[in-house]
């Protein structure tokens, strides 16, 4: 089974977010994301973390040098807050300042 996806440098944007979230609701397999390069912003945000509010085996996301804000931190730590699984994430090379690493806790 597919364990380690890497969707890096493909454009895939706020809308393609939104697909990848509705998939990983229902994968149980995958651990290792990557959705570097991407242009996600806080839209996309929000589609990832509600997906990984569900998803218990994702336990690596990358999300590298993106178009991630304060509210996009903000849904990231709503998520985390319920799931346990994800030990490793990456957030540099994106827009969430001081008060989006407070959300994030």
């Amino acid at each position: 089974a597919l364990t380690t996806l890497d969707l890096g440098s493909n454009e895939i944007g706020d809308t393609g977010t939104q697909h990848i979230g509705e998939a990983l609701k229902d994968n149980m397999v995958l651990t290792t994301l990557s959705l570097s390069e991407n242009e996600i912003g806080d839209e996309g945000t929000q589609h990832i973390s509600e997906a990984f509010k569900i998803n218990k085996t994702l336990a690596s996301l990358d999300l590298f040098n993106n178009n991630i804000g304060v509210e996009g931190a903000w849904c990231i730590g709503e998520a985390l807050k319920m799931n346990k699984a994800l030990t490793t994430l990456d957030l540099e090379r994106n827009c969430i300042a001081s008060e989006g690493a407070q959300h994030i806790g």
